[in-house]
């Protein structure tokens, strides 16, 4: 996806409040963004739906995504959570439904509009520069200064101050903020984003499948940190294709395939299994299995799927 919609892109006025302890004068941010309580719904889709022109990516899909909760979208390579995450993120205009933040209507046609009420996207690859610091990238695009007119400059010891501290609320302890961010592991990057995404006033965090190229470990870090954003009381749209990672974070699973929604479940409603089976296509599987097995009882493909089968 590309890095121009990427939670980087702030308000333009995001950078004039004062940040306390800084610099007069300074123009960042104060740190994070009023939450509602928790519970309550920050957006709410229904029935929502996107055509281009004759083509139909996603049609009839409702969810909510509210402050505290961790609400998952999950589905295979071509199910439409692109599509439904650029409807989020205000890249694309949804063609049916409603979208509704705060409760007010809306039809956002900006990644702007979508920041300006709080709806911060972290894509895959992050938007963050290899070589420079991890402060630097921190507030890349938002920078603090200080001084004033010709002789105004970065204000770089308040930036590290800032960005040390804001990781350090979300359980990151960096050795060094100094380092370059392209030395730090993929799941500490992924992590840097998010701290990067709540200092900068998100209330929902849209996170574009934060562990699918990372190892066991490092997604176990970034699952962590899932966690603690929402424990801070921001509403979190994680997207995945894979169950055993949303099922532990998740509140609220949101199932999509071939552009339409499977269903919309509460934790309470849906067991993992029961979402792995979902995710497998796990009767698809049963009904080619049966006729396979009419065909050739005996082979090593009907065997094959058969054990899939009983596994899912």
């Amino acid at each position: 996806m590309s890095t121009n919609e990427s939670s980087v892109d702030q308000p333009e006025d995001s950078t004039d409040e004062p940040v306390a302890d800084t610099a007069e004068d300074g123009d960042a941010r104060t740190s994070g963004a009023a939450l509602p309580p928790r519970g309550t719904p920050i957006i709410e889709v229904t029935g929502i739906g996107k055509s281009y022109g004759q083509v139909i990516a996603l049609h009839d899909v409702t969810t909510s995504v509210r402050a505290g909760e961790v609400t998952c979208v999950l589905g295979d390579n071509g199910a439409g959570k692109s599509t439904f995450i650029k409807i989020l993120a205000g890249a694309h205009e949804h063609t049916e439904g409603t979208f509704v933040v705060d409760g007010i209507s809306r039809n956002m046609n900006s990644p702007r509009a979508a920041l300006a009420l709080g709806i911060a996207t972290v894509y895959q690859d992050l938007a963050v520069v290899p070589l420079m610091p991890v402060w630097r990238n921190f507030f890349l695009g938002s920078e603090i200064t200080k001084g004033f007119g010709p002789i105004r400059r970065l204000d770089i010891s308040g930036m590290k101050r800032i960005a040390k501290s804001e990781l350090a609320a979300m359980g990151i302890d960096l050795r060094d903020v100094d380092q370059p961010i392209g030395t730090l592991s993929g799941g500490e990057r992924q992590c840097v984003a998010i701290a990067r995404a709540v200092y900068f006033g998100a209330r929902a965090l849209i996170l574009d499948e934060p562990t699918a190229a990372l190892g066991v470990r490092q997604s176990g870090i970034v699952l962590k940190y899932i966690a603690k954003a929402r424990d801070r009381g921001l509403g979190v749209v994680f997207i995945t294709h894979n169950p055993h990672h949303a099922y532990p974070v998740g509140d609220r699973f949101m199932l999509l395939r071939r552009g339409r929604s499977m269903g919309d479940f509460a934790k309470s409603e849906i067991t993992l299994d029961e979402l792995v089976r979902m995710m497998s296509g796990g009767a698809e599987l049963e009904a080619l299995t049966h006729e396979l097995q009419q065909d050739e009882p005996d082979s090593a493909l009907t065997k094959s799927l058969h054990d899939e089968v009983e596994t899912s």
